[in-house]
Parts: C-alpha cells; sequence; structure tokens
C-alpha cells in the first residue's frame, strides 16, 4: 500500500530513535486450540485457587468504578511478610517489565549507556532504545560467566555506565550466577545494579537478603512465571526505601489494576501452593534434560522453568520448524556472534511428552 503525502509527514514527527527500532517481539501467542506451547515460559499449571476467589471478590460491589491504590499496599504488606522485607522496601509494576521500564527511566539518561550480558533477555535493548541511551552489551563466558571486562567502562562513551542489569536465573540459558559473585560486582560498579529474578523462584538461591547489604542492588520479580499469573502483568521490584521512594516519581500513575493487585496478594500468601509448584517443574526439568541428552542434545544446567538446548549436527530452526508442523511450539533463538538453539519451557508431564515423542520421530527421520 502506498504511503500518502500526509502519512509521510506524520511519521516524520516521530522520534528518530522510535522510527528506527523494531520493538520489541513477543513469543508467537497462538489463539487457538491444539498446540503444545512451550516457547514462552508459562507455567503450565493453574494458579493457588485462592486467585480466582481474590478476583470474585474484586468485582463486587464498586470497587471497579474505583481508581486502585495507586502503591499496591495489600500486596506490599503480604509480599513483605512472606519474603521477610519490609512493606516500604517493595514497589509495584505492571509486571516486571514495568519495574524494568521505571530503572531506566530512573536512572539512564538521553546519551548515557546501560549494561546488560549478552545472550539473555532481548527487551533490555528495547527499554535502552526507546529512552535513547546506548545498550552496551558484554558477552557471557563460555561458562555462562561475567568477564572482568565486566566493570569497565563504556568504549563508546569512555564514561562510566548508569546503569546494569543482570538476569538471575539467566534467559535463555537458565544459569544462575552466585549471591556473593553479584554482591562484589556490584561493589565494583559506579551504579546501581538491578538483579532481573523473574524466574528466581524456581532455583537454589536468590538475591534478596543482599538488597539489605547494598543501597545499589535492586532485585526485580515477577509473578507470571512462579506463580502462573502471566496473564494479569504483576510484577515487583525490592530495594531499600530510599530506592524505592526515588523509583515511585516514575511510575505511571495507577499501574497495577485493583484485580491484578488482589490477584497477585492471594497468589503469593499461598506458599503451600508455590512450594508444589517448585517441586513439579523442578522434576519435569530434570526428566527433560535427561531426555534431550538422549537424543544428543547439550542441555545446559537451568536453575529456571527452562532449558537451553543445542545439537552438533542437527539444524536448530530445522528442529524447530519440524515441531511447529505439528503444533508444538517452543523457541529458535539466534544471538550475533554467539550462535543460536534452542529454548524450551518445562510443561506439564503430559506436554513434555507430546515433545519428547515428536522430536523421537523427527530424529529417526534425521538418521
Amino acid at each position: 500500500m502506498a504511503i500518502s503525502s500526509s502519512q509521510q509527514n506524520s511519521l516524520s514527527l516521530v522520534r528518530q530513535e522510535i522510527a528506527a527500532i523494531a520493538g520489541y517481539i513477543p513469543g508467537e501467542q497462538p489463539q487457538d486450540a491444539g498446540w503444545t506451547k512451550l516457547n514462552t515460559n508459562e507455567n503450565p499449571y493453574s494458579p493457588s485457587g485462592n486467585v480466582s476467589k481474590a478476583i470474585a471478590v474484586a468485582c463486587e460491589g464498586r470497587t471497579l468504578a474505583k481508581y486502585p491504590d495507586p502503591f499496591a499496599n495489600q500486596f506490599r504488606k503480604q509480599a513483605a511478610d512472606v519474603l521477610g522485607v519490609r512493606p516500604d522496601m517493595i514497589l509495584c509494576g505492571n509486571g516486571s517489565d514495568d519495574l524494568l521500564t521505571i530503572l531506566v527511566r530512573c536512572y539512564v539518561g538521553v546519551g548515557d549507556a546501560m549494561r546488560v550480558p549478552t545472550p539473555s533477555y532481548i527487551l533490555y535493548q528495547t527499554l535502552a532504545d526507546i529512552q535513547g541511551v546506548l545498550c552496551d552489551k558484554v558477552a557471557f563466558t563460555d561458562e555462562w560467566l561475567l568477564p572482568e571486562s565486566f566493570t569497565a567502562p563504556n568504549a563508546s562513551t569512555g564514561e562510566p555506565v548508569r546503569l546494569v542489569v543482570v538476569p538471575n536465573p539467566n534467559s535463555p540459558s537458565g544459569t544462575l550466577l552466585a549471591p556473593e559473585h553479584l554482591l562484589d560486582l556490584a561493589e565494583q560498579l559506579p551504579c546501581p545494579l538491578v538483579v532481573d529474578e523473574a524466574y528466581g523462584d524456581f532455583s537454589e538461591s536468590n538475591c534478596l537478603e543482599l538488597v539489605e547489604k547494598s543501597d545499589r542492588i535492586i532485585v526485580t520479580r515477577s509473578m507470571s512465571k512462579s506463580y502462573a499469573l502471566a496473564g494479569i502483568r504483576f510484577g515487583f521490584a525490592v530495594a531499600q526505601p530510599a530506592v524505592i521512594e526515588q523509583l515511585a516519581k516514575v511510575k505511571d500513575s495507577y499501574n497495577c489494576d485493583a484485580i491484578a493487585i488482589a490477584a497477585a496478594t492471594a497468589a503469593i500468601a499461598d506458599q503451600d501452593w508455590l512450594r508444589k509448584n517448585q517441586g513439579s517443574i523442578r522434576t519435569t526439568r530434570a526428566r527433560l534434560a535427561t531426555q534431550l541428552r538422549q537424543f544428543g542434545f547439550s542441555v545446559v544446567d537451568s536453575q529456571a522453568n527452562f532449558v537451553w538446548c543445542t545439537h552438533s549436527k542437527y539444524s536448530h530452526k530445522e528442529i524447530y520448524e519440524s515441531l511447529r508442523e505439528r503444533s508444538i511450539l517452543i523457541r529458535f533463538m539466534s544471538y550475533s556472534g554467539w550462535g543460536d538453539g534452542l529454548r524450551i519451557t518445562v510443561g506439564t508431564d503430559a506436554e513434555i511428552d507430546v515433545l519428547l515423542g515428536a522430536l523421537d520421530t523427527i530424529m529417526r527421520e534425521k538418521k
């Protein structure tokens, strides 16, 4: 379709930083039935039964006719009790992506640089682009560790970076950096260190205790993965109160709706459900990794609800496409200078059986 002169004039008014980028490209979300969906790291189980009850209560009376609590204090109090922190150390957001946006807004100005490891969450680059800042990506080592150069000034500006974000566990690898290593990193950096713990509830350790030790460390968490609430969008950050006070200045006015607040509060209160879910995911994760290795894949030991695997003989893109033809979705991911591979969400045992059965057929066809 041809673009009219009026449309061209309108497009010319868009900020150059926005016009030049593609934006964040999410994983496939098919709306029709019949798919085995293992591509976007959603929890394969329904959330705590208390969630639907809380949502029903939130829909009663005039709750939805009124603006929600702008600071989601109901959730802050419950989460503080569960996590062993104070309520004023928590800031809530419309998913942890909202918190990441707030952090970039707060700390990084136009022309400044932020730093992230690569391969990691591709949204970091998008957030930097939107803000008009440099996203300085430093490659992990072959062992998925941070190199010594990670604390160096930005090569382009010669200036220290203004914000560092480290996903822990990392995606796509599922690997975990030790909390003591990240505390040491924070002490070497001239800026805040954000530890993105979107998958933290599936790992053996986390960095919440580090927040008490350093006002440079901010931990972000998601309710989408471990609490099975990807559909409502709710996340939170944990930091020292003075840091939370500054972050709150740049959040949207009412960034968490009443239904999301009620659902998230009920979910985090049900720690028995969480422990059962963690056990199921970890058990299935181990079985999936074992079976993939029997098919000849190299599988990185994961601390998340997914596994990252590569195959030395066969095309990852072809494996992905062959599975898609069978209505099975996994994530084919390619990174400049790093190569490509397959990220597979840990589903139910039945879903993993479907995947493994299809892989068995595909591998036999390739021999």
